[in-house]
């Protein structure tokens, strides 16, 4: 898989198909992986679609910068990356940390954007205050490779034994270890720091927010959908935080009938029955 270099970090990105492009972010302590059930299913269409997937430094098969761990550094990330394929304009999806960096990408660098896919985003104001102890004790776990205490504590959350395999939990454990300190430590804070919500009225590139109903996020996820102007809703009924994971199927769907319909809404319909 390519690689290149993009504001001094050699990160790791893959381009399929020549269709209209979208790009697909991941999460924090994520990669490519998280997205890899929907990228295939909209790859298996390369004369519709364009897949780009990257993965930020400090994660994946990106490289371990020294610095630069903040959303507005994987934001111009993102728009260096662009640069580098020589696309103008992308819809530009982000899960959980990724849809912080879409929020900074809409709203600092809205030309670059057709659209923009929020699936289980951070809350624009920030993930809160994360206990000391408890922030002490993650970084305490990684730096001492426990492994089978992050196995342990994400498998004690599953409801999806379709999907949510031991070989999945495994996998996600050997992820998060396999992170840099920086991203790990400083991705934290730079998701604690954000703070959009009162700049979301200003956000007009049209939106999707995809949820998860089984998602701690849920609820602010719905508070910062009724603060965007031009966005649409979809919430799954059996899905938590993985919602790629949980439902690629209908996340696919979603995104597919976002990029051929646009923002669809009751005040939309309205609209277009007034006109």
């Amino acid at each position: 898989m390519p690689h290149a270099t993009i504001n001094g970090a050699r990160l790791w990105y893959d381009d399929q198909g020549q269709g209209e492009p979208i790009l697909l972010h991941h999460g924090y302590t994520a990669s490519r992986a998280n997205w890899m059930p929907v990228a295939e299913r909209l790859g298996a269409k390369p004369q519709r679609y364009r897949v780009i997937l990257m993965e930020c430094r400090g994660a994946g098969e990106s490289e371990h910068t020294a610095g630069g761990y903040t959303l507005e550094q994987y934001a111009a990330d993102v728009i260096g990356l662009l640069d580098h394929l020589g696309i103008d304009r992308v819809t530009f999806a982000g899960h959980s940390m990724g849809g912080g960096v879409g929020y900074l990408l809409a709203l600092d660098h809205a030309q670059r954007l057709e659209r923009l896919v929020l699936m289980a985003p951070i809350p624009s104001g920030g993930i809160g205050t994360i206990d000391p102890e408890l922030r002490a004790a993650r970084i305490d776990e990684r730096r001492r490779r426990d492994r089978a205490s992050i196995y342990a504590r994400y498998q004690a959350m599953r409801f999806r034994e379709d999907v949510e395999t031991d070989a999945w939990f495994a996998f996600r454990a050997d992820e998060i270890l396999s992170v840099s300190d920086g991203h790990f430590e400083s991705g934290a804070e730079a998701m604690q720091a954000l703070n959009v919500s009162e700049r979301l009225s200003s956000l007009h590139t049209p939106t999707l927010m995809i949820s998860g109903a089984v998602d701690s996020l849920l609820t602010a996820n719905l508070e910062d959908f009724l603060r965007l102007p031009n966005a649409t809703l979809e919430v799954l009924s059996r899905a938590g935080h993985e919602v790629a994971v949980h439902e690629p199927a209908r996340v696919t769907e979603a995104i597919e009938n976002f990029i051929t319909h646009g923002v669809v809404t009751a005040a939309t319909l309205q609209a277009r029955l007034a006109g």
